[in-house]
């Protein structure tokens, strides 16, 4: 592993840099959504995560602010995203490590990205007026890791009291590890021909 410090200030401490790339996984249609959480998991609180893979994690973002982190993410060539990540007490030592990074400048977290365009995103069944909504997914047919991802975005977006309804060519144990673990309330409808419908109750 590789140990990185700040250009900018002395007084920020030396963070461990953990790196872990999983374009290879990805290209070849592998979910690798359970190595990145095992990485995750064994993360000490001054490691620094730096993430390669070959689309902006938009999801993953999110759900490792939950988990207390913040991240930079910069587009390093084609099919090539470095994403870092770091507990938020050390959001400091951010801007440092973008300036390391190859045409660096960090991008939205909204914008679209490979694989799962904004002009895909699930619309609500119902209008704007402050009531829970109903958000269905039909992730059928889709490669991995494009569930995940289509099913995390919709979370993060949704309101409190929201529900998402996805359907998927299996029961997508990776997901309902995590959003157990999210503390999100769900139910399973195993279908006749081997697919799975869940419903996803947002708190």
């Amino acid at each position: 592993m590789f140990f990185w410090k700040s250009k900018k200030t002395e007084e920020l401490p030396q963070l461990n840099r953990v790196e872990l790339d999983v374009r290879e996984e990805l290209r070849n249609k592998r979910d690798p959504f359970a190595i990145i959480m095992k990485t995750v998991k064994d993360l000490d609180k001054q490691d620094m995560l730096v993430l390669h893979a070959t689309l902006k994690p938009v999801p993953l973002l999110g759900l490792m602010k939950l988990k207390g982190y913040v991240s930079t993410t910069a587009k390093a060539g084609h099919e090539h995203w470095i994403t870092t990540f770091v507990r938020k007490e050390y959001a400091a030592l951010l801007q440092g490590e973008q300036d390391e990074l190859p045409e660096a400048g960090a991008q939205g977290h909204g914008e679209e990205h490979e694989g799962c365009p904004a002009s895909a995103a699930p619309q609500p069944e119902a209008s704007d007026d402050g009531s829970p909504r109903s958000i269905h997914l039909d992730n059928r047919g889709l490669e991995p890791p494009k569930p995940m991802i289509r099913t995390m975005d919709a979370l993060e977006k949704a309101r409190p009291g929201d529900t998402i309804t996805i359907h998927n060519d299996r029961v997508p144990a990776f997901l309902l590890e995590e959003i157990k673990n999210l503390g999100y309330p769900h139910q399973i409808e195993p279908q006749p021909d081997g697919s799975a419908i869940v419903t996803i109750h947002k708190p």
